[in-house]
């Protein structure tokens, strides 16, 4: 199976499990959430998630970690790439409106996320603004 097939597959099943879970502290339906599952479907084992059943409480368990925001925990995952080179399955941070910045799965031209807009589930969206940050998975 090529890399892109993997990829491909890895993220139909990301997308699979997410597409009617509405974003929820509570039942741990969250981006830190998607991308540990991603990261699993990927092949990586990436390290358990402290419970947290609020953004408090995920912000002190970030900081329990060690670090202070979103992008440090995925730099100390996995190699930093430009938004340009994301390939399919690939990770991404966008701005978010709350306490917290958001992941999201890229799903070739698209990016794979909740939005304030539609939270019931993740949806394809388009990047109307730059990442953040693109981390290869």
């Amino acid at each position: 199976m090529s890399d892109l097939v993997r990829r491909a597959d890895a993220t139909r099943r990301t997308l699979a499990k997410y597409r009617s879970l509405p974003f929820d502290w509570r039942n741990r339906a969250t981006c830190i959430h998607l991308a540990r599952h991603h990261l699993r479907n990927m092949g990586h084992k990436p390290p358990a998630i402290p419970d947290f059943r609020s953004a408090v409480g995920a912000q002190r368990a970030l900081a329990k970690q060690g670090f202070s925001d979103l992008a440090a925990l995925l730099d100390s995952l996995l190699p930093r790439i430009a938004p340009a080179q994301m390939l399919v399955g690939d990770l991404a941070l966008m701005e978010g409106d709350g306490p917290f910045d958001s992941i999201c799965v890229s799903a070739g031209g698209k990016l794979l996320g909740w939005h304030d807009d539609d939270p019931s589930g993740i949806k394809p969206l388009m990047a109307l603004e730059q990442p953040l940050g693109a981390w290869r998975v």
